[in-house]
């Protein structure tokens, strides 16, 4: 059996990196966000389902980000029924990559908003991608199109960064790529070596 690590961390914080990183050292990484983008291309198990609760929010048998976040907008209750449609899709999406490597020593689940929605109770353990605030927001505010207001809004569904540091097993500091990657290669080395014992 795999070893689930939970690898999340807030905006900013360096999180693709890090999910590169364990990628990089052979294990196998599962991408929410990639999940969500599967789920929303043609083809995807999403496209029908948010395609009648949202009408408009499909164009060209793909759900269109833009038409869909507009709809969001003006509906109060968009976002429970949105994520009553597409959670259980990406929790199979994540059932099926787990199943498919279970032979591996570890396989990481890079979820974004782990902590918020409760996803930590099936993992086997945490770790948290951080930096300092003033550097969260300095690489926030250098993404093309970002303002202050995105920023905010996005922060305000985010659970604050030190309550996360708290309730994770590792936190990967990731001000600098060196610092990441010992943080990584040691977490890894823990892992692999409690496993053995067990």
């Amino acid at each position: 059996m795999s070893f689930l690590l939970g690898l999340t961390g807030g905006i900013g914080m360096g999180k693709s990196t890090a999910a590169g990183m364990f990628r990089d050292l052979g294990h196998p990484v599962w991408d929410a966000d990639a999940a969500v983008h599967r789920l929303y291309a043609p083809g995807g198990a999403a496209v029908a389902p948010v395609g009648a609760a949202f009408p408009g929010a499909v164009t060209d048998g793909a759900v269109d980000r833009d038409a869909l976040k507009a709809a969001l907008a003006a509906d109060a209750d968009g976002f429970k029924r949105l994520e009553a449609i597409v959670h259980p899709l990406v929790s199979a999406d994540r059932a099926e990559f787990i199943a498919r490597h279970q032979d591996a020593a570890i396989v990481v689940l890079d979820i974004p908003l782990l902590f918020e929605g409760g996803l930590q109770s099936g993992l086997d353990g945490v770790a948290v991608v951080s930096v300092p605030a003033d550097l969260q927001r300095a690489r926030v505010m250098a993404r093309p199109g970002m303002t202050k207001e995105t920023f905010a809004m996005i922060l305000s569904r985010q659970m604050p960064d030190a309550e996360k540091r708290a309730l994770a097993d590792w936190v990967i500091p990731s001000a600098t790529l060196e610092g990441a990657h010992a943080a990584i290669v040691d977490i890894c080395a823990q892992i692999v070596s409690g496993s053995s014992h067990a």
